[in-house]
């Protein structure tokens, strides 16, 4: 686990120095970090934290490393945001991601889509998010999980 919270804080702090670091102004960003929960049926609630960066306007990447019930998990995803006609601030966002949850003396891929809402609160350095990530468990026993939810709160930079 200590391991995994190294290559976590690398990650972060490779995000802040490659871009300059500014606060983010009206309801866009480029760059936040912060804390995830993600719960549902099967697997336990996981918690931790998570780093997004925009490549563009409409898509960015996320980087999470979560922990709960015995399990450590990581995960890049590839996100695509759209916005929500008419709500400043407010996007949908279709992606992906493989994770690897290490626990149990195993390591486990699972494939991972995802659905969701981005809010950027105008003004302030805030960003909110929801959404619905159900799972497929490739190795050891596959297994599927519809029901899988992710909130997370990050500071916008």
């Amino acid at each position: 686990m200590k391991k995994s919270c190294t290559l976590f804080l690398c990650m972060t702090l490779s995000f802040l120095f490659v871009k300059q670091a500014s606060a983010q102004k009206g309801s866009s960003y480029e760059n936040a970090v912060g804390m995830r929960i993600e719960f549902g049926s099967k697997w336990g609630t996981w918690a931790g934290f998570s780093g997004k960066h925009f490549f563009n306007e409409n898509v960015a990447g996320e980087l999470m490393l979560l922990f709960g019930d015995g399990v450590t998990l990581l995960e890049p995803e590839i996100q695509y945001h759209g916005d929500v006609p008419n709500a400043e601030g407010l996007k949908w966002l279709i992606g992906f991601g493989p994770g690897l949850a290490f626990g149990s003396g195993q390591t486990d891929l699972l494939l991972r889509p995802l659905a969701g809402l981005d809010y950027k609160i105008n003004d302030v350095p805030i960003n909110l998010t929801f959404d619905w990530r159900p799972g497929i468990k490739v190795t050891h026993g596959s297994d599927f999980n519809a029901a899988r939810f992710g909130l997370g709160i990050r500071y916008c930079f």
